[in-house]
């Protein structure tokens, strides 16, 4: 499970037709080889050919169509599990090619929420002729601040409405068969209310027809397309309506809920490869007499990098799990997810950083995976949300989480093939802070190694701090404060479901508190971070100091994960 290698990729996770498609993706992109993957990257070619690979083989069709729309064919389902692979392979060879399936992943994402059954039938077709789409939400002025949305739905006479606006940032403009665009719909003589008014929002699919479309152009300088396109006189009918008011509301939300999860994924694919490059290139140089990855720093680089690689796998699969058993009474995935996108995404930065440090000046050079990497794993975290959105969010579920543990069932490993239904049907976006989650000592308890234990030490004085000096009203209001205050917490969740997915996956001991050591140096990062926040009380300089705490020094140990982490090289190399 540790580490995707394309070259050895057997499916036996997955039935025969999710095999299938995952090896032809693979096949695709090695027939490709790096030189031509790296041309095209570099001339900001589109990939034509890679949709038409997608069309033929019906992949996007069968991989995030519901089954009742299928025509009865046992493979189409929205199925998590599989899709994390999907995210991964794409994203392993091209963030590029991984962006054209995010983009559709959202645009149908408040399709397949609406009630609209005349759409979705037209896209279950459109899918199976090889169609892409888009999520028009954001605009240029406004970001992801839809409450500020100026696209609008002018009411006329007849009952029908024409639509006015500008979106921005609205990736596969250039070709998507359907945009699900968010507006607000105005008032008669065209005027937007100057509160934001939650009954006036709506979804409605918007095409693609030049009297009333008009592309502006490419903002990025990509092979990827993101559009800026301005809507003019565009006739909306009931039939064109996916959501309004508060159901509007909560499918762009909910969309990004299911969309946002993609991003951890792009980056662990991204990560991935260019690990196998760093080691096949540092393995087999020599310097000052002695190979590079024989120096000291050069060790702890590499253990560091793969460790919180092994990490963020670890963490995104648990996390699917959750998504694949969530319910109205289960809505844990909704934490986790939001790990995931801001917290996955970070380490993905980090891991590059540091195998950046290893192969130093080979990471620029044009003809290596590295160098597009190093770009695209940059673009993560500042997407579907940013990190600042996504740790306001994660701080909601801080107190139940805590501090009121509930009863659930065990969550197994999900990789049963199934459509993950309630996706489509996760009702009412609010109610964040009283979500109920399992008492995640269970994870801590049930590990006995020196850098979980300390590590649970600095949880509980954390958690202390929670009680016993908690943020005064001054700080609560300064984000700087809070979203240091959230890094600790973020940390807590995610060592629960790195160690919930080592017991699953069965990971080596030695793996796991060698990951635990860098989640205790993280932990006393944030603890220097926040005591030095000017609003910092004394007594919660005190707990921070408490939480300052050195990682078990084994040098065995760490010689052990040393020679896992080598056991890479020459593992994997893209066809030429």
């Amino acid at each position: 499970m540790v580490l995707l290698n394309p070259k050895k990729f057997n499916g036996e996770h997955l039935d025969e037709k999710s095999k299938e498609i995952m090896l032809k993706t693979i096949n695709f992109f090695e027939n490709m080889g790096k030189a031509k993957l790296k041309e095209k990257a570099s001339k900001r070619e589109w990939y034509a050919d890679f949709l038409e690979f997608i069309k033929e083989n019906k992949i996007f069709y069968t991989l995030v169509t519901p089954p009742e729309y299928a025509d009865g064919d046992p493979d189409v389902r929205w199925d998590t599990w599989r899709i994390c692979d999907f995210n991964e392979i794409l994203a392993f060879y091209s963030l590029d090619y991984w962006y054209t399936w995010q983009v559709t992943v959202l645009g149908l994402g408040p399709i397949w929420m609406s009630k609209n059954e005349k759409i979705k039938r037209e896209v279950a077709e459109l899918l199976k002729n090889g169609a892409v789409f888009a999520f028009g939400l954001s605009e240029r002025e406004h970001g992801a601040d839809i409450y500020a949305t100026e696209t609008k739905l002018v009411p006329q006479p007849d009952g029908t409405y024409k639509a006015y606006g500008r979106k921005y940032y609205i990736g596969n403009s250039n070709v998507a068969a359907i945009i699900s665009t968010f507006a607000r719909i105005a008032d008669p003589d065209g005027s937007l209310p100057d509160k934001p008014d939650k009954s006036r929002f709506a979804f409605f699919a918007l095409r693609r027809d030049e009297k009333y479309y008009e592309l502006v152009k490419n903002i990025v300088d990509a092979q990827m397309f993101v559009g800026d396109f301005l809507i003019h006189d565009y006739p909306v009918t009931e039939d064109d309506i996916l959501e309004k008011g508060e159901e509007a509301w909560d499918a762009a939300l909910n969309t990004v809920n299911v969309g946002k999860y993609n991003l951890g994924w792009g980056s662990i694919g991204v990560c991935t490869h260019a690990f196998y490059e760093a080691i096949n290139h540092a393995s087999k140089r020599r310097l000052y007499g002695m190979y590079v990855t024989d120096f000291p720093h050069v060790k702890r680089l590499f253990v560091d990098a793969y460790t919180r690689l092994v990490a963020m796998k670890l963490v995104a699969r648990r996390a699917c799990d959750y998504m694949r058993v969530a319910s109205r009474e289960d809505r844990r995935y909704l934490l986790y997810n939001a790990i995931v996108k801001s917290k996955v995404t970070r380490e993905g930065e980090e891991v590059i950083n540091l195998l950046w440090d290893v192969i130093a000046a080979k990471g620029f050079e044009k003809d290596t995976y590295f160098e597009m990497a190093a770009k695209h794993v940059r673009a993560l975290p500042k997407l579907e949300g940013t990190v600042h959105v996504n740790m306001a969010l994660i701080l909601k579920f801080l107190p139940k989480y805590l501090f009121e543990p509930a009863e659930f069932p065990e969550v197994p490993k999900m990789d049963v093939p199934k459509h993950d239904e309630f996706l489509f049907n996760q009702g009412s976006s609010g109610g964040l802070s009283q979500v109920k989650f399992h008492d995640y000592r269970k994870a801590y308890e049930s590990f006995e190694l020196p850098n979980v234990n300390i590590f649970k030490e600095q949880l509980e004085t954390f958690k202390e701090m929670c009680m016993n000096a908690t943020p005064t009203p001054e700080q609560m209001m300064d984000f700087d404060f809070m979203t240091t205050w959230g890094e600790i917490f973020t940390l807590i969740v995610y060592g629960q479901l790195v160690l919930e997915a080592a017991k699953l996956y069965d990971i080596d001991e030695d793996l796991v508190d060698e990951i635990f050591d860098f989640l205790v140096r993280d932990f006393s990062k944030f603890a220097v971070e926040l005591q030095s926040e000017p609003s910092c009380t004394e007594k919660q300089i005190e707990y921070c100091q408490k939480m300052i705490k050195r990682p078990y020094p084994n040098k065995e140990r760490f010689e052990r994960v040393v020679q896992m982490v080598y056991a890479h090289k020459d593992e994997y190399e893209m066809n030429p």
